[in-house]
């Protein structure tokens, strides 16, 4: 699409500005996060969540009608500033299901996250220039020959609306009317006759969470450790996502894989379904015998040599080129949403229910300031070492890699204490 509009003037210099168009998402994301992250626990999480998936029908759509750089870095600036969903999801699902189930649904929301990650670039690389893959069914004169990105936003803005439709039976998780009730009652006077009523001592746990965690949520080290240590694998991981594309689709000279379009957009499809039967059927069970904490480290601890094998990739060919390509693809998605997962978990037991909106809010406001440099971070350096091929330090994508390895190493080095506090298990 960058190449389209006609503002790189090299093709080396295409990521640098696919870079700006991915970070203009997540700074319209951090600059309002909080704010809907309020508003959630204020009005309820069901009111944001319609919000956020009308948003994705509005600006998508205007997205893959942009016919220059600049509209095009604004609608997804737009989509950033009205897209709530993640947070939100996060508090709703640690709410909506039992204890002991809170950690499937959190690897659920990971998974779908995680997947719509695959699966977005994949409908991009099968359905952008519809006319020039598929001449028999679209006609140059047709609107898809005029605006050959639309295909893919106006499939995904179809597939929003089909989402929001379905919103209309997601029952709400916030509720506040039992709190009222009680508000003006003395803690101690509500437990001495109430000591039998398991309904009340629901309502005695939340106000005593109330007067407990209270306090400014910035000074809770437990969360607040727990953010920071998702910033970083959340820039780790946006880098990554980034350069994959750009290096797959880069010339075999330039150290690259030489891929269609269709290639990556394959290459995804099936690292999105492993990604699916992994979280789905493995790591509920895995997180219950190791722990959050420690499957977010054991994630980390086997990317780093992973992702150092990805430059001797490209010196493949053929079917081993795609078989190997694929697995690894496959394993690196599931280690980073495994690893995600983790963290997801640590930071809604940091907080009580009252506070989750605003406690996701800000892990996303601050996620989506480090995920800004992730994709023009990512694409100026993919630019900078496509021009040292012949350097005797980690020539070319080898420096791209090793970058990526640092910041997942800084990452895991957070996770120890005395750094990283692991809350305390609400019940």
């Amino acid at each position: 699409m960058i190449r389209d509009f006609h503002i790189a003037k090299r093709e080396e210099d295409i990521g640098f500005y696919a870079g700006f168009v991915g970070s203009s998402f997540m700074v319209g994301r951090a600059l309002t996060s909080l704010f809907w992250g309020v508003v959630a626990d204020r009005y309820g999480r069901k009111p944001v969540i319609l919000i956020g998936t009308f948003s994705v029908v509005v600006f998508n759509t205007l997205f893959g009608l942009s016919t220059n750089f600049w509209m095009a870095l604004s609608m997804r600036f737009f989509l950033g500033c009205f897209n709530s969903l993640l947070g939100t999801i996060r508090a709703y699902a640690s709410e909506v299901c039992r204890e002991e189930y809170r950690a499937l649904a959190l690897s659920v929301v990971s998974t779908s996250r995680g997947i719509g990650l695959i699966i977005g670039p994949a409908i991009g690389g099968f359905f952008a220039q519809p006319v020039e893959k598929y001449p028999n069914l679209f006609a140059e004169s047709s609107i898809f020959g005029r605006f050959p990105y639309f295909l893919p936003c106006l499939i995904i803005s179809v597939y929003a609306v089909g989402s929001l439709v379905a919103c209309k039976w997601l029952p709400e998780t916030l509720h506040k009317h039992a709190e009222k009730a009680h508000e003006r009652a003395d803690l101690h006077d509500i437990s001495e006759h109430s000591s039998n009523d398991s309904g009340q001592k629901d309502n005695i746990v939340e106000l005593e969470d109330k007067q407990i965690h209270k306090s400014n949520l910035l000074k809770n080290w437990p969360l607040m450790s727990t953010i920071i240590v998702y910033c970083v694998f959340s820039l780790q991981e946006m880098g990554y996502s980034e350069i994959f594309s750009l290096w797959a689709v880069s010339d075999k000279k330039y150290g690259g894989l030489s891929f269609s379009s269709q290639d990556v957009g394959e290459v995804l499809v099936i690292s999105g379904f492993g990604l699916l039967l992994f979280q789905l059927l493995l790591y509920p069970p895995v997180e219950r015998r190791l722990g959050p904490l420690m499957v977010t480290r054991l994630s980390a601890v086997i990317s780093i040599p992973l992702l150092s094998c990805f430059p001797y990739i490209a010196m493949l060919s053929g079917v081993v080129l795609h078989l190997v390509i694929n697995c690894a693809a496959i394993l690196r998605n599931t280690l980073s949403v495994s690893l995600v997962t983790g963290l997801f978990i640590l930071l809604n037991n940091a907080v009580p229910q009252s506070q989750r909106g605003a406690a996701n809010a800000i892990s996303i406001t601050a996620m989506s300031v480090f995920k800004a440099f992730g994709p023009a971070g990512g694409g100026a350096l993919f630019s900078w070492a496509q021009e040292r091929q012949v350097a005797s330090f980690l020539p070319g994508d080898q420096m791209v890699f090793f970058a990526l390895n640092v910041v997942q190493f800084i990452g895991l080095l957070l996770t120890f204490k005395p750094f990283l506090a692991e809350p305390y298990q609400r019940e």
